[in-house]
């Protein structure tokens, strides 16, 4: 295969528009010869490089103007990569748009399938492993095109627990994936959760706050669910399901504990004036930006945020300080030892 069949060229043009960098000015008489290859193959592949540019002279009868064979030259190499290089980059997007959209190939592909070739055991599945589960709720996120519900009734997230789920959180959220997820109230008196909680409301996610729950639940995409066999004795394992009538089952079951739920900035905002529980971990960067960094812009970018979102921080941090000014939030700051 040639070097620039990855361009779009049969070998056979290739070694045509090779002969003509090689013979400039010469005639296709003895192309035939040279490429042992029937002339109908010659014949198309002139018309073709003739199209893309990479020939001229070459799309007429044969003769040139003096009656003579007609004389054929070769575009020069680096016009022609670039010429090959647009056309084929052009190919590619139009085949990667095509496979992007291709989602709505599986409406007409379930229809083929026959409710026996849908046996319960296939929408059912049952994991008993930790580590599996943990690898198929990883698996679910990364995938996860519109939206995670979840409720968990943690009292705590281990530092460990934080650092594993926020670069998955945080991907979720920056793609555009919708989050709803109720809490544990109790969890709201372990300060690296509720900053960490904090954190995820900055960036789009909506949690609420139950009184108690026992259930523990978490669906995607409106389409798979997965809860624990037994809620009491998480160790058991776990069900992920696809079957349509128990996702929805579980999706009312939802919509009934976050409608009783208590939206977290409602429950932050009524505690602002009596905490003095410090900032949250992104909160506590941006008052260090604030204090040694002049444009927000390049306190954003310091960060990996927008500036968007870099004010509302600020404005959080202000709030929690009590402060009237960046200003006075740095002198207050400054007195609690928090910079």
């Amino acid at each position: 295969m040639g070097e620039l069949s990855v361009l779009g060229l049969t070998d056979t043009e290739e070694g045509i528009y090779r002969h003509f960098l090689r013979n400039p000015g010469t005639t296709a008489e003895d192309i035939q010869l040279l490429l042992h290859v029937p002339l109908d193959e010659i014949a198309g592949a002139l018309e073709r490089l003739t199209e893309l540019g990479l020939l001229h002279g070459a799309e007429g009868t044969g003769t040139g103007a003096d009656g003579g064979p007609e004389v054929i030259s070769a575009a020069d190499p680096e016009t022609a990569v670039d010429r090959l290089t647009d056309l084929r980059l052009r190919e590619l997007h139009q085949q990667l748009q095509q496979v992007t959209q291709s989602r709505h190939l599986i409406a007409g592909l379930r229809a083929e399938q026959s409710v026996k070739e849908q046996p319960d055991s296939g929408r059912i599945e049952r994991l008993e492993d930790l580590g599996q589960i943990r690898g198929r709720i990883d698996d679910l996120a990364f995938f996860a095109r519109e939206e995670i519900l979840s409720v968990e009734p943690y009292t705590e997230l281990t530092p460990a627990n934080i650092a594993h789920a926020r670069p998955l959180d945080t991907r979720c959220l920056r793609r555009g994936v919708r989050i709803r997820n109720v809490v544990l109230r109790e969890a709201l008196d372990h300060a690296p959760t509720v900053g960490y909680l904090r954190d995820l409301t900055s960036l789009g996610a909506q949690i609420r706050v139950a009184d108690t729950i026992a259930e523990r639940l978490l669906v995607y995409d409106r389409r798979t669910a997965l809860v624990p066999v037994d809620p009491a004795d998480t160790r058991r394992g776990a069900l992920l399901a696809r079957e349509a009538g128990l996702v929805a089952n579980i999706l009312a079951l939802f919509e009934k504990i976050w409608d009783q739920a208590t939206d977290l900035t409602v429950l932050i905002d009524e505690g602002a004036g009596s905490a003095d529980g410090g900032l949250t971990e992104m909160e506590q960067q941006v008052l260090e930006a604030m204090c040694h960094v002049g444009k927000d812009e390049s306190g954003a970018r310091s960060l990996g945020v927008s500036v968007r979102t870099y004010r509302r921080h600020v404005a959080d941090v202000l709030r929690i300080l009590g402060a009237s000014s960046r200003a006075h939030a740095a002198l207050l700051a400054r007195e609690r030892g928090w910079v």
